[in-house]
């Protein structure tokens, strides 16, 4: 056995222990300030964080060290640093980088899978470089609109705020056409939101107007798809020559 892989699988324990033991202190500490939706994301974290190593001992597939570790530093950024600790609001590129990170490491995923499926004698279609990033790159964008629906969802059912409000200072409607016709009426330089709830003036603590999810929603969506086409791009130079690119076969998981 090799190793360096015995070094690398050594040091990715370490980085899941160090990873966990941070968990299990915030949940402690969660606990103590009351706060039961913290303790539920790092239990959510902690089931996570398992996924990695039940797939590596209950599939046939193998994964990668450092793909393996960027999804644990992935969960944890999201989920603890993110969530919890409020990075998206104190960071202001907190979410992009993310969604960057989320459309690279889909779009590995979807080539593996690809893969995987090719060398099966039922799905073998000898399919080229160029389709298989395609259907990549495709995987990585749908993971990508699933999640846009998953925090829909969760702000429509359960009233959180996932898809992160926008200030914008125009606006631009049909709706507010006189006439009805389908030419937006635009309003810009807006300094401020007042709206009227029950007969009463109440002014939003905002110095414009509202953009309920829609910009953030485009923003998360457009970030992915860098990430997907850097990927993409990556392995395309790897189908091609395996061995010069082989660093990003480090992001692709194989079959055994």
């Amino acid at each position: 056995m090799n190793p360096d892989w015995l070094h690398s699988a050594l040091a990715m324990r370490r980085i899941h222990l160090f990873l966990s033991v941070i968990v299990l202190a915030t949940m402690v500490r969660q606990f103590f300030l009351g706060n039961f939706e913290g303790i539920l994301m790092c239990l959510l974290t902690l089931v996570l964080f398992a996924v990695p190593t039940f797939i590596r001992r209950h599939t046939q597939i193998d994964l990668p060290i450092l793909l393996e570790v960027l999804v644990l530093l992935f969960i944890f950024a999201a989920e603890i640093l993110g969530e919890i600790h409020n990075f998206y609001g104190t960071f202001a590129y907190w979410d992009v980088m993310l969604h960057v990170i989320n459309g690279f490491l889909a779009a590995a995923i979807g080539l593996s899978l690809v893969e995987i499926l090719n060398q099966k004698d039922l799905f073998h279609a000898d399919l080229s470089p160029l389709l298989i990033v395609l259907l990549a790159f495709t995987f990585s964008m749908t993971i990508g609109v699933l999640w846009e629906f998953f925090e829909f969802t969760m702000d429509q059912w359960f009233n959180l705020d996932m898809q992160k409000d926008t200030i914008v200072h125009t606006i631009r409607s049909v709706a507010m056409n006189p006439s009805g016709a389908n030419h937006p009426v635009t309003i810009t330089h807006v300094t401020g939101t007042t709206l009227d709830v029950r007969g009463k003036a109440v002014g939003l603590p905002v110095n414009g107007y509202l953009d309920l999810g829609l910009v953030d929603t485009m923003k998360d969506l457009m970030v992915n798809f860098v990430g997907a086409v850097v990927f993409s791009v990556f392995g395309w130079l790897y189908l091609h020559n395996r061995q010069k690119w082989r660093f990003a076969g480090q992001f692709i998981p194989r079959r055994r």
